[in-house]
């Protein structure tokens, strides 16, 4: 398969254009669509990637041949949905933050609602992460453009945070908020049974955590 133009930039390969063959008419284009929502669909409601390219045939009304025309592959078809899934991930996070950003003054307005928002972005987005990760485990193609991904996020969340970095305690700012970043993360992350166990760490009331996470990481980028 010829290198996309992602690749050749050195930014991260996983993309739909780089697994499929890219439609050029309207009704290709369409089919293309009910290719992804149809995988999709069956990858959610499975949980799994164990749906079968005529299941896919079936929900979206699309020829086996098609499918094969655009994917080449059923892994394809997988990690084009994840793509999009990454794709979509990335500018519900961007989303978020410009939001929370405008309506905030201070760092103790920022943090809890950014918190929250975060956590409610993971959540909604959970499901299908749990599957990207599950085949980034095996699979390069999905686990590189994930770490990419993964980067691009800590890199989000550490530079809004530095925006008050002035309200900030002791003196190394980047450090601070890096670590605010990845503990604010990890902590969601387990809840959300993003981990390699697939279970969250504890049945936690998800408002209280949010709540208490929010004031527990604004008490350590404050603390000298």
């Amino acid at each position: 398969m010829a290198r996309s133009a992602k690749q050749q930039t050195g930014e991260p390969a996983l993309a739909v254009e780089a697994m499929s063959r890219t439609p050029q008419q309207g009704r290709s284009k369409a089919s293309l669509e009910r290719m992804l929502v149809a995988a999709r669909e069956l990858m959610l409601e499975l949980g799994n990637e164990d749906f079968t390219l005529q299941d896919v045939n079936l929900r979206g009304k699309v020829s086996i041949g098609s499918i094969y025309l655009r994917f080449q592959s059923k892994d394809n078809l997988v990690r084009a949905v994840i793509a999009r899934a990454l794709e979509e991930l990335a500018q519900a996070e961007e989303a978020m933050i410009t939001e929370v950003l405008e309506n905030s003054a201070t760092l103790e307005e920022f943090i809890p609602r950014y918190v929250a928002g975060y956590a409610e972005v993971l959540r909604v987005n959970a499901p299908l992460l749990r599957l990207a990760m599950e085949r980034a485990a095996f699979d390069p193609l999905v686990s590189k453009p994930g770490k990419d991904h993964a980067a691009l996020a800590t890199e989000r969340g550490t530079n809004a945070m530095l925006r008050f970095r002035d309200a900030f305690g002791g003196s190394d700012n980047e450090m601070k908020a890096t670590s605010a970043y990845l503990i604010v993360f990890a902590t969601l992350a387990r809840q959300l049974s993003l981990g390699s166990s697939g279970e969250a760490a504890h049945d936690y009331d998800w408002e209280a955590l949010k709540r208490e996470l929010g004031r527990m990481c604004l008490a350590y980028l404050r603390a000298d």
